[in-house]
């Protein structure tokens, strides 16, 4: 028997990815998936952005320990919430605000807000991103491993093997390779851009030096430049 192969990637101190497979956006746009997975000082599993699972991704996340939460950050990344909680029936639902509006027939245990206590305070810190007209996203700061992860709001999708007319797009939005950024779709539909500015510069004010994103590639080491240069466009006036 050929052994198993290995689905979860260390990224450091109790936290790892998992790829999920790929997803079209809007029916059309190819998008690879990843959920972060982190075990906490208590020994229970908080997994954020599931993607769908399967007996390879479930046995991995086992091996870690209970599956206690269960975490959505923001409305449109709902893929693998209902799947996984089947699987675990006693883990917590935690989701962006305005989760509930697009998924009413998904429970939901707690919605995310800046004041919100949650178990896993003292490890991992949220912040939710205000002022856009759209996009609900919660980030998120791994303080044990100095990880920084968010969903959406930075996209470095990969360019090789992707066929030309999808990497026109993406190149198009600024969101293609191992530069890529803040989409210029988010960019252009800000509601309030001193709200939105105090968000990132909460972020920006976190001690990270990695970071986790759900499409495209990750950053080990020099994050924080990264990031700050992803951001400039609104830091900097």
């Amino acid at each position: 028997m050929e052994p198993e192969r290995t689905v979860m990637q260390s990224f450091g101190e109790n936290i790892w990815t998992i790829d999920g497979d790929d997803v079209r956006m809007f029916k059309l746009l190819p998008f690879t998936t990843r959920m972060t997975v982190v075990r906490l000082q208590s020994g229970a599993v908080w997994i954020l952005s599931p993607v769908q699972p399967s007996p390879e991704r479930q046995r991995a996340v086992d091996r870690l320990g209970p599956v206690e939460h269960l975490v959505a950050p923001n409305k449109i990344h709902s893929l693998g919430i209902k799947p996984w909680k089947a699987l675990y029936p006693s883990a917590r639902v935690w989701t962006s605000p305005a989760f509930s509006q697009r998924h009413p027939d998904i429970a939901v245990d707690a919605a995310l807000s800046n004041d919100v206590e949650t178990p896993w305070s003292g490890e991992i810190d949220h912040c939710v991103i205000a002022g856009h007209a759209v996009l609900d996203e919660v980030a998120f700061l791994h303080r044990p491993s100095g990880t920084l992860i968010l969903t959406d709001l930075i996209q470095k999708h990969e360019a090789a093997g992707a066929p030309l007319v999808w990497r026109g797009v993406k190149q198009l939005v600024g969101v293609l390779g191992r530069e890529g950024g803040v989409p210029r779709d988010i960019r252009l539909s800000i509601r309030d851009r001193a709200a939105m500015r105090r968000s990132i510069d909460t972020i920006l004010s976190w001690d990270f030096d990695n970071l986790i994103i759900a499409h495209g590639h990750c950053v080990k080491g020099g994050a924080r430049e990264d990031v700050g240069r992803a951001f400039n466009w609104i830091t900097s006036v």
